[in-house]
């Protein structure tokens, strides 16, 4: 799958980008791929590489292009226990300063950007995140129901808008929490909020996962908790983009 290196133009500079497709020809359902709060880097790029080559245009733009390139702080190969209170201890205030206004201004841009893309065909688009970026690809779905049919969120702070954001939801969504983030009363809590929001959705634990399951370069990997994460994520594009 090819990665083209892209500079996206927005109201307050320009985010850098990168966009990884099918190497075939031709135009392709389009997913938004909201980083984790490392941002890009190789494991990012992996997997978007992964999810194109399933048949889709991924974009995957730099969250905290406000700052500076990806990637806006020194990142190791691989990101320990040992190392991680002092990546965070950078990268707080980029997530602070990240404010809800800031994410839909963005989110307006990403959006036209890849749905004006000449690979990327016509038809509704999917959002998805991790962690932090599970909660922007919440925020974007609510704020653009109109042109995303599906939202997934992996170990993600999805309560943190409260009842508010679920109410303005339209996408079907799935939601993998780890284990460690999330008792099953907190869970069973979630779903009753998404119930009475009316939302179509998968809402589950992944057993045996801590924060950060999906992410190969950190202590949290889980292989499982990725396989599992492809096995409800590309079922539910298939449905929402490809046979839309």
């Amino acid at each position: 799958m090819p990665i083209k290196t892209l500079h996206i133009p927005t109201p307050d500079g320009q985010a850098d980008a990168f966009a990884a497709f099918p190497d075939v020809g031709g135009r392709y359902p389009g997913v938004l791929m909201y980083a984790d709060g490392f941002g890009i880097r190789p494991v990012l790029r992996e997997m978007a590489r992964e999810l194109a080559g399933h048949g889709y245009y991924v974009l995957v733009p730099n969250l905290f292009y406000r700052h500076g390139p990806a990637p806006v702080i020194e990142l190791p190969e691989h990101m320990g226990e040992e190392v991680r209170p002092a990546i965070f201890a950078q990268l707080m205030p980029f997530i602070e300063a990240h404010t809800l206004e800031r994410v839909l201004s963005d989110a307006d841009v990403y959006l036209r950007f890849l749905t004006t893309q000449p690979e990327v065909g016509a038809g509704p688009v999917a959002v998805t995140g991790y962690c932090i970026g599970g909660l922007l690809a919440m925020r974007t779905a609510a704020a653009h129901p109109s042109q995303v049919a599906a939202v997934a969120g992996f170990h993600c702070p999805v309560g943190a808008d409260g009842p508010d954001l679920l109410s303005r939801l339209t996408a079907q969504v799935h939601l993998g929490h780890a284990e460690g983030d999330m008792t099953p009363e907190a869970l069973g809590e979630l779903n009753q909020a998404l119930d009475a929001a009316g939302v179509s959705y998968t809402s589950e634990i992944y057993p045996g996962t801590i924060h950060g399951f999906t992410m190969s370069d950190t202590d949290a990997f889980s292989a499982s908790g990725l396989k599992r994460h492809w096995d409800r994520l590309l079922p539910l594009l298939d449905r929402t983009l490809v046979n839309s």
